[in-house]
């Protein structure tokens, strides 16, 4: 019996162990090169998107501009396509930083973001003036 009890508890550790975690996705660094392309936006504070609503922003490397392309404010059917410049910035206390400034005189963006998380395929944006405002891309196909 004290064999069993010595023996049941390294059979149970073996088990845990032998475990397979799924490895987590590479973490890029924030810059230019690695966010460029195109990402649609496939959850907002936590919830997907209505159907048929999209939003997706392409960044561009070289010039540092961007060009969005979404059916937010205008009919469902019609999409509209914005662009503008942007900016990233490292800050002592939140990382790197994402700005913006629309063309045409419309302003910055809404908020500044944190770039929580940089992967080969998603993006998670944070509100760097409101945490809980939450946005995560996923990179498209091209």
């Amino acid at each position: 019996m004290k064999r069993l009890l010595f023996i049941l508890p390294l059979i149970l550790l073996s088990l845990v162990s032998c475990k397979k975690d799924e490895p987590l996705p590479e973490q890029l660094e924030v810059n230019r090169n690695n966010i460029s392309g195109q990402w649609e936006l496939v959850e907002w504070n936590g919830n997907n998107l209505e159907e048929g609503s999209f939003f997706r922003i392409e960044l561009v490397r070289n010039d540092a501009t961007f060009t969005i392309w979404q059916n937010f404010d205008a009919f469902p059917s019609l999409s509209r396509e914005i662009t503008g410049t942007y900016a990233l910035r490292t800050d002592d206390s939140f990382r790197t930083v994402i700005t913006g400034k629309y063309d045409h005189d419309a302003g910055m963006w809404a908020h500044e973001y944190i770039v929580e998380s940089l992967t080969s395929d998603t993006m998670v944006w944070k509100a760097a003036d409101d945490f809980s405002f939450i946005q995560v891309f996923r990179r498209s196909v091209q």
